[in-house]
């Protein structure tokens, strides 16, 4: 399967991935108002209240449930939900950014939610301290993370499993804001 020369029309199942920080959650709520679809962020399914995870048990389930619609578009990285997500999409849009614009997108959005104190999922915020200054920073897993990523969905590229996937491949936030506006 080849990335598609951007399509100006992608299907009606549509996850978006990318490595932290790219913009995925931001290009899925566009593209869901956009198609006047349902928009679900895997990060909302999976967070619980103090930054506690949702089990695998009961994770699977409910994004099962969220995807059981006919028309979508969800927002992620979860390895462990990938093989019911990528079984129903249709497309499978990808931000693929060079690693200093995500960087300096995500350290932005960081320092700007938790100096504003934004509510996350299920009343969590991000914190200076551990943003910047922990093993649990959000920019130390994005540093950590960013090669595997782009292993992980180059891989997917050529799976004969994910034929069946229109797939846009978005290499600048130029390309991205491109292909939205050429969105009917």
């Amino acid at each position: 399967m080849a990335a598609s020369p951007l399509p100006s029309l992608p299907g009606r199942r549509i996850s978006v991935v990318g490595t932290t920080g790219s913009g995925k959650t931001t290009l899925a709520a566009a593209l869901a108002r956009r198609l006047g679809i349902p928009h679900f962020e895997m990060d909302a399914l999976y967070w619980g209240p103090n930054w506690s995870g949702t089990p695998p048990e009961i994770l699977r389930p409910r994004v099962a449930a969220a995807l059981a619609g006919e028309a979508w578009v969800i927002d992620g990285n979860y390895s462990i939900v990938r093989d019911i997500i990528l079984s129903r999409a249709d497309t499978l849009v990808w931000l693929d950014y060079a690693f200093p614009v995500i960087f300096w997108q995500l350290f932005l959005r960081t320092l700007r939610r938790a100096l504003r104190r934004e509510e996350l999922w299920a009343g969590n915020r991000e914190r200076l301290g551990t943003a910047f200054f922990s093993r649990d920073s959000i920019l130390w897993w994005a540093i950590q993370t960013y090669r595997r990523r782009r292993r992980q969905y180059s891989a997917l590229l050529a799976d004969p499993a994910y034929a069946h996937l229109i797939f846009v491949r978005l290499r600048t936030r130029a390309a991205t804001r491109a292909w939205l506006d050429a969105l009917p």
